[in-house]
């Protein structure tokens, strides 16, 4: 059996989801549950069919190790809010099909390999990776809103730390018409006094919560997003009927989300063809040394 082959299919299928799954989060700001799903699925069945022609456990055992892991740490960083709940999926649909190092010997492909499972080299590459991506989509954010235009002092005070916070809260995030809104926007500090939108939002119990206000007197209560995972569909609705009912106003300010999916393309890219980057830095001191 030319587990060489099967292990190039596997590559291919899941850069192939990590493609749609990136031109989805660029275009739409989310990640389908389909999607990742999918990948999910076929990582198990395809590394169950290892290990029944193989005769050997290890490649379903590792899959499903390697999914519980990975999950774990990354609904972990979810919690930090770096990242979105769809990242965390495609990750864990990443380590269910490749838990191991890629080994593709009849294209030379002899990825440096890491002492942890392939999708933690993933998860690695993709935050460095995305630091270019996220300065690409800042400066395009700056130059979109005509921060500089409207503010002419701001290019000359780039250090100053009240730049820096005008300068995040004028590009990561907007005011949207609340009719608008949709599953998996990241709400910002909503002030309020009618308790009753507090027990309508206790009620859901997702990802909504409503705090006290004590900077303030005149606003009781504020509510926002927990984590970087955004309203679950039920709260989005639920905003949604209480713009209409007049319990909140028509706009309300999201965080604009930086679309990860393609950082996470390029880390998985990076790990198949050259491997973890942290290994390489690592091996590259050493050698020198």
């Amino acid at each position: 059996m030319n587990f060489s082959l099967i292990c190039l299919f596997q590559i291919s299928i899941t850069v192939l989801f990590c493609i749609m799954a990136a031109i989805f989060d660029v275009k739409d700001g989310i990640i389908p549950n389909w999607l990742t799903r999918f990948l999910l699925i076929f990582g198990f069945i395809s590394n169950l069919i290892l290990s029944l022609f193989s005769s050997n456990i290890k490649y379903i055992l590792a899959s499903i190790i390697s999914v519980v892991i990975t999950y774990f740490i990354t609904y972990m960083v979810w919690q930090l809010n770096i990242w979105g709940g769809g990242d965390v999926k495609l990750f864990t649909g990443i380590s269910s099909v490749i838990p191991f190092g890629t080994n593709v010997d009849f294209l030379d492909i002899f990825p440096q390999l890491s002492i942890y499972p392939f999708s933690f080299s993933v998860v690695l590459n993709s935050i460095l990776v995305s630091f270019p991506f996220l300065i690409i989509f800042v400066t395009y954010l700056i130059f979109k809103n005509n921060i500089f235009k409207e503010n002419k002092d701001f290019l000359f005070n780039l250090l100053n730390i009240n730049s820096v916070k005008y300068l995040i809260e004028s590009t990561l995030n907007k005011m949207i018409p609340v009719e608008d809104i949709c599953e998996g926007a990241i709400v910002n500090e909503y002030y309020f006094n009618n308790e009753h939108i507090c027990h309508l939002i206790n009620e859901i119990g997702g990802n909504l919560k409503v705090y006290k206000n004590e900077h303030d007197s005149y606003y009781k209560y504020y509510f926002k997003s927990q984590s970087a995972g955004g309203i679950t569909e039920k709260e989005m609705y639920l905003l949604k009927i209480m713009n209409a009912q007049g319990f909140i106003s028509d706009e309300i300010s999201v965080k604009i989300s930086f679309p990860f999916a393609p950082a996470i393309l390029f880390g998985l890219m990076v790990a198949v063809i050259y491997g973890d980057i942290i290994m390489l830095f690592t091996k590259n001191i050493f050698l020198v040394v």
